[in-house]
């Protein structure tokens, strides 16, 4: 709800193209998210322990991240997937508003916000299913990327 609030308020004042990029930028965000929350599940933990062995930098929270898949995927996929949703619907309600405010055909309103919820969706999922095979095929590297920079604020 918080960040519904936030995203209508502040998307509502901008125009049809700041609008535009914020969905676009909530969009990169879940895609990202959703390919380390797959990365997560599909990573090998025995490759991490075997790194964690040899001292690869960030090894050892690999290690944590593949006992705890599961919340990882969780928390990247469904939580912050899920407020980027919210987000992208707000900044989608807000185009439509903007394009449908001088607009009294009730066909063009609805034709309007249906391509805008498409576009949305469509991209959105389109991208997600190329994040989703490359996480698949390269799990390990992606993890031990995520898990390098981890290591810069985080010591498990």
């Amino acid at each position: 709800m918080f960040f519904g609030f936030l995203s209508q308020t502040m998307l509502s004042s901008m125009g049809v193209i700041i609008a535009s990029l914020g969905i676009a930028l909530f969009i990169f965000i879940a895609v990202i998210f959703d390919m380390l929350g797959i990365a997560a599940t599909s990573a090998d933990i025995e490759t991490f322990k075997k790194w964690e062995k040899e001292k690869v930098i960030g090894a050892d929270i690999g290690v944590k991240l593949c006992q705890h898949s599961e919340k990882v995927c969780s928390f990247c996929a469904d939580v912050v997937g899920d407020i980027c949703s919210t987000l992208c619907g707000a900044g989608g309600a807000c185009i439509v508003v903007a394009l449908t405010n001088k607009v009294t055909n009730s066909n063009l309103i609805m034709l309007i916000s249906i391509t805008t919820s498409a576009l949305i969706a469509g991209i959105t999922i389109f991208f997600k299913a190329i994040m989703k095979d490359r996480a698949l095929k390269n799990s390990n590297k992606i993890i031990l990327k995520l898990c390098k920079f981890l290591n810069k604020f985080f010591k498990l």
